[in-house]
């Protein structure tokens, strides 16, 4: 269900390159002012639908509103009200940081005056003021990528699309980043992330779609959808090699992950230490040695892997999607 507190608005898209399907009848919303991480492996489509919602691509079926415009009938006003930060730095490294921004700001028409102010502002809050005047080429990555998201917030922009915006950044300059994403948010802002790193959705957004083959196959918060994957998960690592089928034949159970290398077993339970003992008292009964034992709560990595049957690996670009 949509309302007019959305401002995002997907119904039914399709999109399809030759006879690839890319989406397949997509429904997305997104309240103003909230976060909507957009997961799925490569090839899934999120950045097809980040390219379709900043008017950069025709949808072939369904509607797209951003801020009440459809982005095929209304391309140039869905433009006035968007940021975008892509994979990649879209910044002029032959100019300065201030001068990319200045820039930027004139092309959305601001006054000479108030380009060189708001990228002044822009430049103290992405803290890049003491590199401003150099040139971009002599930025580390984290910079470059703050400097290309700062460009996108010149004109604040009320929606940004953040299509894996901290993308091959080390830790420090990824938590830099969702510091700043963070402050977006206070200030009101919708944005739609798409990532492949499941602890950014689960930091930053306050609900997380799982895109899979063109559909939506989960939509919730992170506790919603880690709640249903289970409570918790036991994995225990049996001491002898000899007696690890047996002990898969005793643990196992809807969900479970074993392997012989490592000798591990990997279990969900409903969280309670009768549940844990259960499996302590039945490998003890059979005279079976663990080695190691470890209770976690489920993870987004969790999730993934139950949808979709894989293991989150989302590195690289997704090709023509």
């Amino acid at each position: 269900m949509t309302d007019g507190n959305d401002a995002i608005v997907i119904k039914k898209l399709i999109k399809s390159f030759k006879k690839l399907k890319v989406l397949d009848g997509i429904d997305l919303s997104v309240k103003r002012g909230t976060m909507l991480a957009l997961l799925g492996p490569n090839g899934a489509g999120k950045t097809t639908i980040v390219r379709i919602l900043s008017t950069l691509l025709k949808p072939d079926g369904g509607e797209v509103l951003v801020n009440g415009f459809d982005v095929r009938r209304e391309p140039k006003k869905v433009r006035s009200f968007i940021g975008l930060t892509g994979q990649y730095t879209a910044v002029d490294e032959l100019l300065s940081g201030r001068e990319n921004l200045v820039m930027m700001g004139r092309l959305y028409h601001l006054a000479k005056e108030e380009s060189k102010k708001r990228a002044d502002e822009l430049l103290y809050q992405f803290d890049l003021t003491e590199a401003a005047d150099r040139s971009v080429k002599t930025y580390s990555g984290g910079m470059r990528r703050r400097l290309d998201l700062a460009a996108s917030l010149i004109a604040s922009p009320p929606v940004i699309f953040l299509d894996e915006p901290t993308l091959g950044l080390d830790p420090r300059s990824r938590l830099a980043m969702w510091s700043i994403i963070e402050k977006l948010l206070e200030e009101g802002v919708t944005i739609l992330l798409t990532t492949q790193y499941l602890e950014e959705a689960d930091r930053l957004a306050d609900r997380i779609a799982v895109l899979d083959k063109g559909k939506i196959i989960a939509e919730g918060t992170a506790s919603e959808l880690k709640a249903d994957v289970g409570t918790e998960r036991v994995e225990v690592v049996i001491e002898r090699p000899e007696d690890f089928d047996r002990a898969v034949k005793i643990m196992e159970r809807d969900g479970m992950k074993s392997d012989r290398e490592e000798r591990s077993i990997d279990v969900s339970t409903n969280g309670s230490v009768f549940a844990v003992k259960q499996i302590l008292d039945a490998l003890h009964d059979a005279k079976i040695e663990i080695d190691t034992m470890s209770v976690h709560k489920p993870t987004l990595d969790d999730v993934f892997l139950r949808l979709t049957g894989r293991e989150a690996s989302m590195k690289g670009e997704e090709k023509n999607k």
